[in-house]
C-alpha cells in the first residue's frame, strides 16, 4: 500500500473533540457531513485545504479522549489518506485501524505542513519528499495491511468469513 499526499500538521494530545466535535457527532451519522468538520475548532478552514490524498500529521498521544468511531471516520471521509503521529491514543489506533483508515507511528519532528509524503505503509517506511528525507516507522503488521486493503474489519469478515453483517 503507497500513500501519497501533501501533509497537515498540528500538535501534541489532540483529542476527539478536536478530531470531529460534539456539536456534530451527535447530530447526524453521515459520515460525509461530519467530513466537512473535521478539526474545524483547531482550523475552521482544514476541510477545505484537503487534497484526496493528503496526510494528517501530529505529535504525541493523536486521538485521546472518547473512544467513537466518529473521529477516525471523519478523517477516512474528507479524503485523508493517512494520519502519521508519534504516537495515538490506543482505542483511537484500534479504531482506525478496524475502520480502514492508515495510520503510522513515527518521528513527526521534522515534517512541516505542505511537505510532499510519500508513504509505503507494509516497508514502515515515509519519505519526507519535499526535504529528501526518510523517516522510519514500524511496518504495520501483515494482517493489518488487509484489514485497511479490505476497507476495514467488517468488510474484513465479510470478505474471510462466513459471518453475515447488515451494513
Amino acid at each position: 500500500m503507497l500513500l501519497r499526499g501533501k501533509a497537515h500538521k498540528f500538535g501534541d494530545d489532540i483529542n476527539t473533540d478536536y478530531i470531529i466535535s460534539g456539536k456534530y457527532k451527535f447530530k447526524t451519522l453521515d459520515m460525509n457531513e461530519l467530513a466537512k468538520h473535521v478539526m474545524e475548532d483547531l482550523d475552521p478552514h482544514f476541510y477545505s485545504k484537503i487534497t484526496p490524498g493528503d496526510i494528517l500529521e501530529a505529535g504525541k498521544n493523536f486521538g485521546c479522549g472518547s473512544s467513537r468511531e466518529q473521529a477516525p471516520l471523519a478523517i477516512k471521509f474528507s479524503k485523508i489518506s493517512c494520519v502519521l503521529a508519534s504516537s495515538f491514543a490506543r482505542i483511537f489506533y484500534r479504531n482506525a485501524i478496524n475502520t480502514g483508515l492508515p495510520v503510522i507511528e513515527c518521528d513527526t519532528t521534522g515534517i512541516e505542513s505542505g511537505d510532499e509524503l510519500k508513504i509505503e505503509l507494509e516497508k514502515g517506511v515515509v519519505i519526507n519528499i519535499t526535504k529528501n528525507e526518510t523517516i522510519i516507522a514500524q511496518p504495520l503488521p501483515s494482517f493489518m495491511i488487509k484489514i485497511l486493503n479490505d476497507g476495514g474489519v467488517v468488510k474484513h469478515f465479510q470478505r474471510y468469513s462466513d459471518l453475515k453483517f447488515n451494513v
